[in-house]
C-alpha cells in the first residue's frame, strides 16, 4: 500500500510570499500602515526599558528638577505620540483587515458555487472545502487568512528588537546572548513535534467533527422533527452523539497531553534561561562593575529579551501553524477544475431546436468497481419527448446528470446538435437546460425570488405568476396574502410560509418553466404527489412543453405514456425502447412492471384508466 501523503501542499516561504500578495492585492493600505508601524513598536519597545533607568540616573547623578523633568517628559512626550499612533493604526487596520477577509471569503465561496459538479461531489474535495473554510473564519481568535500578515510583521518586529536588545545585553556579558537566544531554539523543535503531529491526523479528526456537527444539527432540523418523533429516533441521536464526543474527547485527551510536555519543556528552559542570565546581572552588580540605573537598564533588556525570544518562537510557531491551514485553502482553491473549451457560442442553440446524441456513454464513479451505466447510446431528436423508466439504480439520475452537463462520461462522447458538449463553456452550457430534480431544497426568499433566480426588481412578476399556474400553484398564490412575494421558511421569516412537498416540487416546476431553457428535464419532479395528481401534472405540462426537447423520468409508468419514445433501464443499459403501447405488446420488464402498477392510475379503483 503506498503511503499517505503527509507533506504540507506548499512551503512556509511560499504562504508567506502568497499572503503578501493577497494583501497588496485587497487591502495595501494594511501593509503600508505595518511597515509604518513595525519601526515605532521597536522605538516603544525599547523607550519601555530605557524610561526606568533614565529616572533612576536623573535621580542618582543629583541632576536638577528642571533637567530631570525635562529629560524624562520629553521621553512620556514622543512615547505618548508613539501610543496614539498605535492607536489609530489599530482601528485602521481592523477595517482593512475586514476587507481582506471577505475577498477571501468571497473567492473560497465563488470556488464552490463554480466548481465541476462532479469534482465538487467527491468527498475528497468535501472535506478540503470544509478544511479550506477554517481559513477564512475565525477559529480559536485566529483567522488564517488575514492573521498571516499581521504575524509576518509580528516576526519582523521581534527580529529588529532582537538585535537592539542583544545589543543592549550584550553589554553585560557576551555568554548572555548565546544563553538567551539558544534555549528557545530548543524549545522551538519541540513544538515542532507536536504541530507535525497535529497536521499529520487532521483529517481524522476533520471526519469526526463532520459526523459531530450533523448529529448536532439534526434535533432543530425543521425536516427531520417528524421522523425524530415516530419512529423514536431521539434515543439513537443522543447515543450517537455521546459515542462520537467520547471518540473526540479522546482526540482532544491526546492534544492536550501532546500541548503539556510541549508546555513542560518550555518551562524548563524558561527556568534555565532566565536563571543563568540574573545570575550573571546580579553578580555583576555586587562586584560593583555597573552602576544601580545600568542595572535596572540590563535587567530590563533582559528580561524583555527572554520574553522577546520566546515571542519570535511563538510567532514562529504560529506563522507555521497558519500556514499549514493556508495550505488547505490553497490546495482547494488550486485543485484542478473542469470548463469547455468555448469553442461552440451558446447563443447559436438557445433559439433553435436541440438534438442530444449519445455515443457509447460510459460512467463509473469515483472508487467504483464497475460502470453505473454501459456504453449508452441513443439521439433524443429536437422537440422529442423521451421518458427514462426503470428501478431504483438503474442509472436515470447518473443519465441526467451526464445530459445536463453536471457528470462527464468515463468514455464515449455527448453531442448537442453535432457539437461535443466539451466545446462549451459549463455557464454557457447550462443555459440550455430547465432541469427539476428529486431532491428540493428551498431557500428562505420570496417565491417571485425562488423562481426567477433574481432578486425582485430584476423579476418578471407576471411571467412567474403564470408559471406558478401552469405548474398549479394557482390557488395556493390565490391563497396567501402578499401573493408571489411571500417568502418561505418561517423560522427565518416573521411572515414566512411552508410549503408540503407537493407544492414544493411544482415551484421547482414553476422555475423550470420560467427559466424556458429549449431542453426540459423532470427527474422525478412530481415524487411527493399522488398517481393521478402526478398524471394531471404531467397531461398539462405536455402542452406548455410542446416544441421543446424533453426529458422525463418517473416510477408511475402512466405518467409516461404521452411521450414519444420511452426507454427502460436495467443495470445501466437500455434493455428496452418504443413507445407505451409498443413496450406493452413487447411485453417484458417494461409491461410487467406496468402492470404491477395499473391499479393506481384507476380513479374508480380499477375500472377507467386515465388516457
Amino acid at each position: 500500500m503506498a503511503k499517505k501523503k503527509t507533506k504540507p501542499y506548499k512551503s512556509l516561504a511560499s504562504n508567506m510570499l502568497w499572503s503578501t500578495k493577497k494583501q497588496i492585492q485587497y487591502a495595501p493600505l494594511l501593509l503600508v500602515m505595518l511597515v509604518v508601524q513595525t519601526p515605532i513598536n521597536v522605538a516603544l519597545a525599547y523607550a519601555d526599558i530605557y524610561l526606568p533607568s533614565l529616572v533612576v540616573s536623573e535621580v542618582t547623578t543629583n541632576q536638577t528638577i528642571y533637567h530631570a523633568a525635562h529629560s524624562v517628559g520629553l521621553l512620556m512626550l514622543l512615547m505618548l505620540i508613539g501610543r496614539l499612533v498605535q492607536n489609530v493604526f489599530f482601528l485602521s487596520k481592523q477595517n482593512q483587515i475586514g476587507i481582506l477577509r471577505r475577498e477571501s471569503t468571497f473567492e473560497l465561496r465563488n470556488k464552490c458555487l463554480n466548481c465541476f459538479y462532479q469534482i465538487y461531489e467527491s468527498k475528497k474535495m468535501r472535506d478540503l472545502s470544509d478544511r479550506a473554510t477554517k481559513a477564512v473564519e475565525m477559529w480559536n481568535g485566529v483567522q488564517p487568512i488575514s492573521d498571516m500578515p499581521k504575524q509576518i510583521w509580528s516576526l519582523v518586529e521581534s527580529i529588529l528588537k532582537y538585535f537592539l536588545f542583544g545589543t543592549v545585553v550584550s553589554f553585560v556579558s557576551p555568554w548572555l546572548l548565546p544563553i538567551l537566544t539558544a534555549a528557545p531554539l530548543i524549545q522551538y523543535f519541540c513544538n515542532r513535534v507536536y504541530r507535525n503531529w497535529e497536521y499529520k491526523t487532521r483529517e481524522q479528526r476533520t471526519d469526526l467533527d463532520k459526523k459531530l456537527h450533523y448529529v448536532i444539527l439534526r434535533p432543530e432540523d425543521y425536516g427531520y422533527a417528524k421522523d425524530i418523533r415516530i419512529y423514536g429516533l431521539g434515543t439513537w441521536l443522543k447515543e450517537t452523539y455521546h459515542m462520537l464526543c467520547k471518540e473526540r474527547k479522546e482526540w482532544d485527551a491526546r492534544l492536550t497531553w501532546r500541548i503539556f510536555l510541549s508546555r513542560l519543556a518550555d518551562l524548563f528552559f524558561i527556568l534555565l534561561r532566565d536563571g543563568a542570565a540574573y545570575a550573571i546581572l546580579i553578580s555583576m552588580t555586587l562586584k560593583g562593575e555597573i552602576t544601580v540605573d545600568k542595572f535596572v537598564l540590563y535587567f530590563a533588556a533582559i528580561s524583555s529579551f527572554a520574553s522577546l525570544i520566546g515571542g519570535i518562537v511563538s510567532t514562529w510557531n504560529s506563522i507555521h501553524k497558519t500556514s499549514l491551514t493556508l495550505c488547505d485553502y490553497r490546495e482547494f482553491m488550486d485543485t484542478a477544475d473542469y470548463d469547455g473549451t468555448g469553442k461552440a457560442n451558446i447563443e447559436n442553440y438557445l433559439d433553435c431546436g436541440i438534438e442530444i446524441k449519445f455515443v457509447n456513454v460510459c460512467f463509473r464513479y469515483e472508487g467504483a468497481e464497475k460502470d453505473t451505466l454501459h456504453n449508452i447510446s441513443f439521439t433524443l431528436h429536437k422537440g422529442e419527448k423521451l421518458a427514462l423508466v426503470g428501478l431504483n439504480g438503474a442509472g436515470k439520475t447518473t443519465l441526467v446528470k451526464l445530459i445536463c452537463g453536471l457528470y462527464l462520461p468515463t468514455s464515449g462522447c455527448i453531442y448537442i446538435n453535432g457539437t461535443p458538449i466539451t466545446d462549451f463553456k459549463s455557464r454557457d452550457y447550462y443555459r440550455l437546460f430547465s432541469p427539476v430534480f428529486q431532491t428540493i431544497r428551498l431557500p428562505f426568499f420570496s417565491l417571485a425570488e425562488i423562481i426567477s433566480g433574481k432578486e425582485e426588481k430584476d423579476t418578471d412578476m407576471d411571467l412567474a405568476e403564470r408559471c406558478m399556474v401552469d405548474a398549479g400553484l394557482g390557488e395556493k398564490l390565490k391563497s396567501l396574502p402578499q401573493g408571489i412575494h411571500t417568502k418561505l421558511d418561517k423560522q427565518v421569516n416573521k411572515d414566512g410560509t411552508e410549503l408540503s412537498g407537493g407544492e414544493a416540487q411544482k415551484l421547482m416546476l414553476a422555475r423550470a418553466l420560467y427559466k424556458n431553457a429549449p431542453v426540459i428535464v423532470l427527474d422525478e419532479p412530481t415524487a411527493a404527489l399522488d398517481p393521478l395528481a402526478e398524471n394531471r401534472i404531467y397531461t398539462e405540462y405536455n402542452r406548455f412543453a410542446n416544441g421543446k426537447t424533453s426529458l422525463f423520468i418517473s416510477h408511475r409508468l402512466a405518467s409516461t405514456r404521452f411521450c414519444d419514445r420511452i426507454f427502460y433501464l436495467e443495470n445501466g443499459e437500455i434493455t428496452e425502447e418504443g413507445n407505451h403501447d409498443e413496450l406493452i405488446k413487447l411485453d417484458k420488464e417494461y409491461a410487467k412492471l406496468y402492470e404491477m402498477q395499473s391499479c393506481w392510475y384507476r380513479e374508480d379503483g380499477g375500472n377507467n384508466e386515465i388516457a
